[in-house]
């Protein structure tokens, strides 16, 4: 179906959202939960699979493959359709879910597809296509970690995807090589090669913390690539989070003599 052309204004510093700005009977499609608020004119649906063939009589079939598509990439079996039925422009926001970047990808420009990690897309004009980005090579299956299973984007109209932390775009010459951990790959071009490359040394895979195991991209096209993956993040979390129930300080030497011995002292003081 024809792509929706919508005009969208992304807000924020390191909390960004997207608002995107719907002619009556304009639609964008949002990943589940992503909504931030929407004018009273728009009406929001949700649909089975991607909802890039809402309205066209998909059929049964093709909503049930693009549902697959979606549940392999470990995204949910629905999508929300947001459809202007006012007559005046009508927005709706999309928020970032962790800190980072916005980015608007111009599907147009970018040949009809682009490749990103499968927790990466946001939100897009209606008749975005989301499938499934397979590694074709045995050793990015086994070892690539976040990057073995990717969503691919397909269309001629914006699609909008997240980064954590900062973001860098680099335009990779043919045969230019750059490595990466695997992580840290927010998207690239279909001509860019993907594959896994052992980082070599043994003591420097056990003892250097950046795993076994980098993302070899080999131009020619473009690459995106993100400082602060949710996995470090997430992982950083769970490193300092208490390790047995209750609550403890960021400062445990100072917190708990401030708990422990200064407050519980003031409150049993009567006991002396």
């Amino acid at each position: 179906m024809a792509m929706d052309v919508v005009d969208y204004e992304i807000k924020g510093a390191e909390m960004q959202f997207v608002e995107v700005e719907l002619d009556p009977g304009e639609a964008a499609i949002g990943e589940a939960g992503s909504m931030m608020f929407m004018d009273a004119a728009i009406a929001m649906d949700t649909v089975f699979g991607d909802g890039a063939a809402s309205g066209s009589g998909g059929g049964l079939f093709g909503k049930l493959l693009s549902a697959g598509k979606r549940l392999v990439t470990g995204e949910s079996l629905f999508t929300t359709v947001y459809t202007n039925n006012g007559s005046s422009k009508a927005r709706v926001a999309f928020a970032a879910p962790y800190p980072g970047k916005i980015l608007p990808m111009d599907l147009r420009q970018l040949g009809g597809t682009l490749i990103c990690q499968k927790d990466a897309f946001l939100c897009a004009a209606r008749g975005v296509s989301l499938g499934i980005a397979l590694q074709q090579k045995l050793g990015v299956g086994f070892f690539g970690g976040e990057g073995f299973i990717m969503q691919k984007l397909d269309g001629d109209g914006l699609a909008f995807v997240h980064a954590g932390g900062t973001v860098v775009r680099r335009t990779l010459r043919p045969g230019e090589t750059v490595l990466v951990d695997t992580g840290c790959v927010v998207a690239y071009t279909p001509g860019v090669n993907f594959e896994i490359q052992y980082v070599g040394k043994i003591k420097t895979a056990l003892f250097g913390g950046e795993g076994l195991f980098l993302a070899k991209l080999t131009g020619p096209g473009e690459i995106w690539l993100q400082s602060l993956p949710f996995s470090r993040l997430a992982s950083r979390i769970f490193a300092a989070a208490p390790q047995r129930g209750g609550s403890r300080e960021e400062g445990s030497v100072l917190g708990g003599l401030a708990a422990g011995g200064l407050l519980g002292g003031l409150l049993g003081g009567d006991d002396d």
